[in-house]
């Protein structure tokens, strides 16, 4: 007798209410084709840009986006809530009757990208949930996302970091001049613009002058409520690296150089310019990236340093910037859910697909029994005997009430 082996639940959660909404599509349904559909039950959870929940098999296929109103016809809005060890997706609006759970998840595996999603959001929400979550924890995402924050546990780990400045929109608003004036009291023109907690390349533009600084200020603050602005190295070039693993073990992968268009390797250059539905993998790259074997070492020796300094866990790629005019690396930024996953370094690098999200499952799992093991209870007798007092709870009584 064949013997029947139970697939694990994976949820593939993707979309959200981000800037990169579409490339998340695109790197979720990649990679859903990629998983090994013997091994794992594939359940895809669409988030739309309202934040809402569906999942349906009409979400494997991703000409139905063209058409989201008729693509969401074709299947089920859900709300996850939690299970007993694992997360369920109830049927929303729920029926009178009936079976409430369409779906039972073992694992959620986020595929997002950018603000709200990518930034320990939807990170904080699964893991609340019970569910093994794959990737960065809520704290590795969210200082993944903020540049600044990132780039100052950077500095504390002797890991080489372009100096910046940041401003809040309020900043910005009260007193424009002010912050052209402390940007140029740093730094000698060109200067580039960021916003704080995008990827993509979205929101960034040089400033050569003081009006160029002043329209890139008010282009960033269009995408986001806090910038930074830091030197513009112009004899740039841009070297990007993954790393795969947690903060025990940590492996890094072939360095790829990607070919820009422009001062900047823009949102076009990354997924518009040879076949949007291949995402990052369709980017024009030299990989393995051209460097001498002494930089390309320090790359990814630098690459495993960020991914452990921040703690991160799965797969993540780190973004590097080498200045020609003096062969200085820096780290650039880091991105905890990689366009397209990266695989197509992992694939230069000896590692299939197919393997690469075996991995970062695996990974997911071992967090969760390692997580088990840490005691999330400290039991006491506070609330026994404690009272407010008073027939309207305006007084502090009991035992304790004059601790408060």
């Amino acid at each position: 007798m064949r013997k029947c082996i139970m697939k694990i639940r994976v949820g593939v959660f993707f979309g959200g209410n981000s800037v990169e909404h579409e490339i998340s599509v695109i790197s979720a349904l990649q990679a859903m084709n990629a998983m090994d559909s013997d091994k794992y039950e594939i359940i895809p959870v669409y988030i739309t840009r309202e934040n809402e929940f569906y999942t349906g098999e009409a979400l494997r296929t991703i000409e139905n986006f063209a058409d989201q109103p008729a693509l969401l016809k074709q299947c089920r809005q859900v709300i996850p809530v939690k299970g007993k060890g694992c997360m369920e997706l109830y049927k929303y609006p729920f029926g009178m009757f009936g079976n409430k759970a369409c779906a039972v998840l073992d694992v959620a595996f986020p595929i997002v990208h950018g603000t709200n999603v990518e930034d320990g959001t939807l990170q904080g929400f699964l893991q609340y949930l019970g569910a093994p979550v794959v990737g960065c924890d809520v704290l590795a995402s969210a200082v993944g996302m903020d540049k600044y924050v990132m780039k100052t546990i950077l500095k504390d780990a002797g890991v080489p970091v372009l100096d910046c400045v940041r401003f809040s929109r309020y900043e910005y608003e009260e007193n424009e001049q002010a912050c052209v004036e402390a940007v140029e009291a740093k730094f000698a023109y060109p200067v580039i613009v960021k916003p704080i907690d995008l990827g993509s390349s979205v929101g960034i533009k040089i400033g050569h002058d003081r009006d160029g600084l002043q329209e890139a200020m008010k282009y960033a603050f269009e995408y986001a409520g806090n910038i930074l602005v830091e030197p513009a190295i112009m004899q740039l070039r841009e070297i990007n690296c993954s790393v795969l693993g947690d903060t025990e073990q940590a492996i890094a992968s072939a360095c790829e150089e990607p070919a820009g268009s422009d001062e900047i390797l823009s949102y076009k250059d990354k997924y518009m310019s040879s076949g949007a539905s291949k995402g990052m993998a369709s980017v024009k790259r030299k990989l393995p990236a051209d460097l001498p074997a002494h930089q390309y070492a320090l790359v990814q020796q630098l690459a495993v340093t960020t991914f452990q300094a921040l703690r991160c866990n799965g797969v993540v790629r780190i973004d590097f910037m080498i200045d020609g005019a003096t062969d200085q690396v820096y780290v650039n930024e880091i991105n905890t859910i990689p366009g397209s996953l990266a695989f197509y370094l992992w694939k230069e690098s000896g590692v299939e697909y197919k393997e690469l999200l075996d991995r970062l499952i695996k990974l997911a799992l071992k967090r969760e029994r390692e997580n088990k093991a840490i005691r999330y209870d400290f039991k006491t007798d506070i609330l026994k005997g404690f009272s407010f007092g008073g027939a309207k709870g305006d007084k502090l009584g009991g035992k304790m009430g004059s601790k408060f």
